[in-house]
C-alpha cells in the first residue's frame, strides 16, 4: 500500500502547508484531516481522498480536470498544481464553477457536513492532490494512472 500511504501522507501534509510536527509525521492524517473538517476522524479523510480522486476521474481524468480550470479562467492555478513551484490557491467558488454545485453537495452529503465544509475542504486538496500526481512537473500517462490506482487502494483499505 506504498502508493497510498505515500499519496495521503503528502496530498493531506500538502494541505497543511507542509509544515508538520513529529507527532503529525507519524499520523498525517488525523491531524490534517481534524483541520479540514472541523476535528472529525482519519476515516473521513480516506473518503475525503477518494471523493477527489473519484471527482478527477468522473470529471475524465486528470488532463480534462486541468482543462476545465484552464477554461473557466483558472490556467495559473492549474499550471501552479502542475509545475514543480508554489501551488496557488483556488476557492471553494472557484472549484464550484469548474465542478459544478452538484458534485460539492455529493461530497457533503457522503461526508455528513454542510457544502461550504465541503467545497473548504476540497479546495485545499484538490491543488495538492494534482501536485502530488504531477511530480515531473506534467500529466504523464502514470499519472492519470495514479488516479484509478489510488482509488483502487482506498476502495480496498475502507473496504475491510
Amino acid at each position: 500500500m506504498g502508493l497510498l500511504d505515500g499519496l495521503l501522507g503528502n496530498v493531506l501534509g500538502g494541505a497543511l502547508g507542509g509544515n508538520r510536527t513529529q507527532s503529525q509525521a507519524q499520523d498525517p492524517l488525523s491531524s490534517i484531516i481534524g483541520g479540514l473538517t472541523g476535528g472529525r476522524g482519519g476515516g473521513t479523510g480516506n473518503i475525503l481522498l477518494q471523493l477527489a480522486l473519484s471527482m478527477l476521474q468522473q470529471q475524465g481524468g486528470l488532463g480534462n480536470v486541468l482543462g476545465k480550470f484552464r477554461e473557466a479562467g483558472m490556467g495559473s492555478q492549474a499550471d501552479s498544481w502542475v509545475s514543480t513551484g508554489q501551488n496557488m490557491n483556488i476557492s471553494p467558488n472557484q472549484l464550484e464553477q469548474v465542478f459544478g454545485s452538484g458534485a460539492l453537495n455529493d461530497i457533503a452529503s457522503k461526508l455528513g457536513m454542510s457544502q461550504e465544509q465541503a467545497g473548504s475542504a476540497m479546495s485545499q486538496v484538490m491543488p495538492e492532490l494534482i501536485n502530488q500526481l504531477t511530480p515531473q512537473g506534467q500529466v504523464t500517462t502514470d499519472s492519470e494512472n495514479s488516479v484509478a490506482e489510488g482509488l483502487d487502494a482506498l476502495s480496498a483499505s475502507l473496504d475491510r
